[in-house]
């Protein structure tokens, strides 16, 4: 019995196209003592490698953890904001990388609102991928997110963030 199967290569009808997978954004974050109080500093890298580098003063005093959790936060609301869904987060907070990640525990109640305000951000996020990274391997997003911590903003360059469990930009 012969097969009279063939494949026809001909659709009629449907249209062949491609599509081009980006890589995902970058972000990179981290909190810095200033002159002006403590700061926190975010670099969004996009798929193409441009660089937007922001920075923060945060309205009153906060531990290096609330801090990290706050640049963490405004970062990840900057994204959503902007419409990014797929996301790379750099920290060099091993502590609040692994707590999202839920390889530690958090065990200060002081830390339960911006944990819980992260993790409410994170889930509006498409794909989301979380990486300590220390400080003695600083990529050059991460190089940038720190600096731009530094950088000295005119009073009327300047925003004003309150330190408490809202991840909302004032």
């Amino acid at each position: 019995m012969q097969d009279d199967c063939e494949l026809n290569d001909d659709l009629p009808g449907e249209v062949v196209f491609f599509v081009d997978v980006l890589p995902p954004w970058e972000m990179f974050f981290d909190n810095a003592a200033r002159w002006d109080g403590t700061g926190a500093g975010v670099a969004l890298v996009s798929p193409e490698k441009h660089i937007l580098p922001y920075s923060f003063v945060l309205v009153g005093l906060c531990f290096n953890t609330v801090a990290e959790y706050q640049a963490l936060m405004l970062g990840l609301q900057m994204a959503i904001e902007m419409g990014i869904m797929d996301l790379d987060v750099y920290g060099d907070s091993q502590l609040v990388i692994n707590q999202l990640l839920e390889e530690f525990k958090v065990k200060k109640d002081d830390l339960t609102p911006h944990y819980k305000n992260a993790l409410q951000l994170l889930d509006k996020l498409e794909t989301v991928k979380l990486e300590h990274v220390p400080m003695s391997a600083k990529k050059i997003g991460y190089a940038l997110a720190d600096p731009a911590t530094t950088l000295a903003l005119g009073a009327e360059e300047s925003i004003s963030i309150p330190v408490n469990g809202s991840s909302h930009l004032q």
